[in-house]
C-alpha cells in the first residue's frame, strides 16, 4: 500500500477545491445570464429592470389567455409540438437502426458512414439550412411542416446515433444469440432483449431530438411559411417588430422546458449505467 504524504494530501485537497471553484464560475458565468430572464417574464410593467415592482401572470395572460395575440403564440406551440414529435419519432427511428448497424458490422467504410451521420453537427447550421432548402424546393416540401419535420429529423439522428451507440458499449451479444437458440425470431429478440438494454440511449437521443427540434429557427426561417410559426420564430418576429415582456415570459418557458429534458436525460444516462454494470 502506498502512503501519501501530508504535504501531497494537502496539495491534492487544494487542487479539488480550486478546481470545483473554477467549474461554479464557469457555470454562474453560462447559467445566470440565461436564468435572469425567469424573474423579468413576471414583472407587471414592460421594462427590463431590476427591481422588480411587483409580481404579475400578466405576460405569461398574452400566451395563455383568449385575446387575437394569445392565440397566435398558442398556434405556435402547437406547431413547435407537432414538427418536435414528428421530427423526433423519425430521428430516434433511423438513428436507433443506424446505431445498431453500425456496432454490429464491420466493412470498409463504416468510419465515412459515421462521418456522414455525424455531419449536421459538424457542419454549419446556416449552410444545412441552404442545401435543405434547395433540395426542398425542387421537390414541393418547403413552405411545409413535413418538410420542417423530415429536416429536423435529419438535425436529431447524429444525438440519437451518439446515444444509442454508447448504449451498446459494452452489450453482451450472448444474450442474442441465446434468445435466437431457443426460438425467437429477430425482432422478438430486439424487442424483448436489446431494446429494453439500449432504452435509456434511445430516450435520451429522442430528447435531444426533441430540444434540437424544438429550439431551431434557422431551418424554420428558411422553410417554413408565413403561417407556419414556430415559438423561436414568433419570438424572432416579436424581436425585430417591438420587444415586448411576452417574449420574455416565452422565453422563460423554452428554458423551463429544456432544463427538465436536460434532467430527463441526466437521469436516463445513470439509468443506462446501472443497467450496464448489472449485465456486466
Amino acid at each position: 500500500m502506498r502512503l501519501q504524504s501530508p504535504f501531497q494530501s494537502k496539495l491534492g485537497t487544494a487542487g479539488r477545491a480550486l478546481l470545483a471553484i473554477f467549474s461554479a464560475g464557469v457555470l454562474a458565468f453560462l447559467v445566470l445570464p440565461i436564468l435572469a430572464i425567469i424573474p423579468l417574464s413576471f414583472n407587471p410593467v414592460p421594462y427590463f429592470t431590476y427591481p422588480l415592482e411587483g409580481f404579475s401572470w400578466r405576460w405569461y395572460n398574452e400566451i395563455f389567455g383568449d385575446s387575437p395575440t394569445a392565440r397566435a403564440w398558442q398556434s405556435s406551440i402547437l406547431n413547435s409540438v407537432i414538427i418536435a414529435a414528428g421530427a423526433t419519432s423519425i430521428s430516434v427511428t433511423l438513428g436507433t437502426l443506424a446505431a445498431l448497424g453500425l456496432f454490429r458490422a464491420s466493412f470498409w467504410g463504416k468510419n465515412l458512414i459515421w462521418a456522414f451521420f455525424m455531419s449536421p453537427l459538424v457542419i454549419p447550421i446556416i449552410v444545412t439550412a441552404t442545401g435543405i432548402y434547395y433540395v426542398y424546393s425542387q421537390v414541393g416540401l418547403a413552405n411545409s411542416l413535413l418538410g420542417i419535420i423530415l429536416a429536423h429529423a435529419v438535425l436529431g439522428v447524429p444525438f440519437v446515433v451518439i446515444t444509442v451507440s454508447a448504449s451498446l458499449q459494452g452489450f453482451d451479444h450472448t444474450l442474442m444469440r441465446a434468445g435466437l437458440i431457443l426460438g425467437a425470431s429477430h425482432f422478438r429478440v430486439f424487442r424483448k432483449i436489446t431494446l429494453p438494454i439500449i432504452a435509456p440511449g434511445v430516450i435520451s437521443g429522442g430528447l435531444f431530438a426533441f430540444v434540437t427540434s424544438w429550439d431551431d429557427i434557422v431551418v424554420v426561417l428558411f422553410l417554413a411559411s408565413a403561417e407556419q410559426h414556430t415559438v423561436p420564430r414568433r419570438m424572432w418576429s416579436g424581436l425585430r417588430d417591438q420587444i415586448s415582456p411576452t417574449i420574455i415570459a416565452a422565453a422563460a418557458l423554452l428554458t423551463l422546458t429544456s432544463i427538465i429534458l436536460m434532467l430527463t436525460v441526466n437521469l436516463l444516462r445513470r439509468r443506462s449505467g446501472q443497467l450496464l454494470a448489472k449485465a456486466d
